[in-house]
């Protein structure tokens, strides 16, 4: 696969849905975007706040953006805010840079997409995330801290 199918992202939403009713999180919002940054496919579980799917986007959008897992983006918003403010101009202001938005990966390691994750805390949003690209039989990249 040298992109993101649109079954691979419906597996991948219900597998991070399922993570969520399986770990009691809260309503959550799931975006998975294709390597372009386009809208592959989103859903957003009753009782989400009104923002949700921008932040969910921002995340993915934000990784997709710099190539890197939003946890990393958190790091360098911590140690070079005036960039990753740059950078969140430079894109629109769609970059969110707290954990949740993850690198998916093909089985040969290519980058095939991303998927932002917003509703509950910020690691188990990633948590989720990452649940939903295992299901889906792909790899998934949320940078480091």
């Amino acid at each position: 696969m040298t992109e993101i199918t649109l079954d691979a992202a419906q597996a991948i939403i219900a597998g991070a849905l399922q993570h969520a009713g399986d770990h009691g999180l809260k309503p959550l919002c799931v975006v998975v975007l294709d390597a372009r940054g386009t809208v592959k496919a989103a859903a957003s579980q009753e009782g989400t706040s009104l923002k949700r799917y921008e932040i969910a986007h921002g995340k993915a959008f934000g990784a997709l953006s710099l190539g890197i897992g939003s946890r990393s983006i958190n790091k360098r918003a911590n140690e070079q805010a005036y960039f990753v403010a740059a950078v969140s101009h430079v894109a629109g202001g769609a970059l969110v840079p707290v954990p949740g938005g993850v690198l998916v990966k093909n089985e040969a390691g290519s980058l095939i997409g991303a998927v932002g994750i917003s509703g509950d805390t910020s690691d188990n949003d990633e948590a989720a995330a990452l649940a939903g690209i295992v299901a889906a039989g792909l790899k998934g990249d949320p940078g480091a801290d």
